[in-house]
């Protein structure tokens, strides 16, 4: 019987650990301690309280009511067959004055033929045009940021996401439409004197 040819074998290396490994003590130590001086330099910001505010109740907040529309609002109100100015007023007893962002009408414009009534009922010369300073079209983050900045706007919309939001900044009521007529969140017993109002 023949010997057995050997073969040698190529690359064959005794196995290291990377000294960049985690499972080694010195760099989990120091990743700690790049985490600590990272929390270190981080500043907190805390957001001041608006000098509207006595506790939860919005003293700037008084008629004639300052209203932003939502996209989805004037579509509801549409379906509903509800004009928004006068069903406003039969809901808080007191001139309203409509705002529309930017924002909300860039939003109207794209959703294109479909939402065109929509968009002239936006474009009423009885509602105020707020400008937008920001990047992107996004109407929901640009009402959010507005309201937060002025507490002095009630927000009309039916998107659930965005009432969410609205109800973690205090002191700003939610308008939405209910049973074929508007209603209101949150708006402070001594100003809502006879409209249909919702307690969350």
């Amino acid at each position: 019987m023949g010997k057995a040819k050997q073969v040698r074998k190529f690359g064959e290396v005794k196995r290291m650990i990377n000294p960049k490994d985690m499972r080694l003590k010195k760099n989990q130590k120091q990743a700690l301690d790049d985490q600590t001086a990272r929390e270190a330099k981080q500043i907190n910001h805390v957001d001041r309280e608006s000098s509207t505010m006595f506790f939860k109740y919005n003293t700037a907040l008084g008629p004639p009511y300052h209203i932003i529309i939502d996209t989805n609002f004037i579509n509801f109100a549409l379906q509903n067959r509800l004009e928004l100015v006068q069903a406003m007023m039969d809901c808080l007893y007191a001139k309203c004055v409509p705002c529309v962002t930017d924002c909300v009408m860039a939003e109207l414009e794209k959703m294109g033929p479909k939402y065109r009534m929509a968009l002239k009922v936006a474009r009423d010369p009885r509602f105020e045009r707020l400008p937008c300073s920001h990047k992107g079209t996004y109407a929901d983050d640009c009402i959010v940021q507005r309201i937060m900045q002025h507490r002095c706007y009630i927000v009309a919309t039916c998107d659930r996401d965005l009432k969410r939001r609205i109800r973690k900044v205090p002191g700003v009521p939610i308008m939405f439409i209910v049973n074929h007529k508007l209603s209101i969140e949150r708006l402070p017993d001594a100003l809502s004197t006879g409209g249909q109002t919702h307690r969350s």
